[in-house]
């Protein structure tokens, strides 16, 4: 078992239990921060949840956003492996399901504690990508969309913070822009791939080509692309899977 450390961890706003039988890590998307995660539960019959804070977001607002999802999982992986020590998965939607893909595969690579299973939200296969109409926004594209995603979600959107997020945004698409994978890396963790019946920026039928990087399980799941902030019950339940749950 790796040493635990001692003190705040940057990349978990709340550190792991002790007690849990098996970890989800959550990776925000393109232009979010860890509290995307905030109406989802602890955990849930004893796997529990963790949001994952990434640089340039929120507390860890300072620091320079990766330029590669490649870079991003080896400066995340340290930070994770003492707590590798139960059954764990990586969740990732939209852009996050590639970094989530990403560091599934250097922990691979590397002969590190594997992935129970990967859970894909609302992405395309790395060879099929870059996808989505993020790509071919402006900033003011960037702005509309914080903003109503902001009003989504219940809350009153501020005209700085929405200037600051679309920096954010504008960096996190670049990344997602610069990732190209015509061969990806196959993965020895079976993947699951999540669509949403009305998702109009990844439709689920443009999904298929997860199987090239491992095996690979699809779920439709009812709802619009952002429905998982929400916490919805059917997606917690298929995280928990495998994971050692009660």
């Amino acid at each position: 078992m790796a040493h635990r450390p001692t003190g705040r961890n940057k990349w978990l706003p709340r550190p792991p239990s002790a007690a849990a039988a098996g970890r989800v890590f959550c990776i925000p998307y393109s232009g979010s921060g860890a509290s995307m995660y905030r109406q989802w539960p602890r955990e849930q019959d004893g796997v529990e949840f963790l949001p994952v804070e990434l640089p340039g977001r929120e507390t860890r607002f300072a620091e320079p956003v990766p330029q590669t999802y490649q870079e991003l999982a080896a400066a995340m992986i340290p930070a994770l492996e003492p707590y590798l020590d139960v059954p764990f998965a990586f969740f990732g939607h939209c852009s996050s399901a590639l970094a989530a893909y990403e560091v599934s595969a250097e922990l691979i690579r590397t002969g590190l504690p594997a992935p129970a299973r990967l859970y894909v939200s609302s992405q395309v296969a790395p060879q099929d990508g870059p996808a989505g109409r993020f790509l071919t926004m402006d900033d003011a594209g960037f702005a509309a969309e914080l903003e109503q995603l902001v009003t989504e979600q219940g809350g009153t959107p501020n005209p700085d913070l929405i200037e600051l997020y679309v920096e954010v945004l504008r960096a996190d698409v670049d990344t997602y822009r610069r990732y190209v994978m015509p061969d990806p890396y196959p993965l020895s963790c079976p993947i699951t791939v999540v669509g949403w019946t009305e998702d109009d920026i990844i439709p689920y039928d443009t999904m298929g080509g997860w199987p090239k990087c491992g095996e690979t399980t699809s779920v439709l799941l009812e709802g619009r692309h952002h429905r998982l902030m929400e916490a919805p019950q059917e997606l917690l339940r298929l995280l928990t899977t495998g994971l050692g749950a009660r």
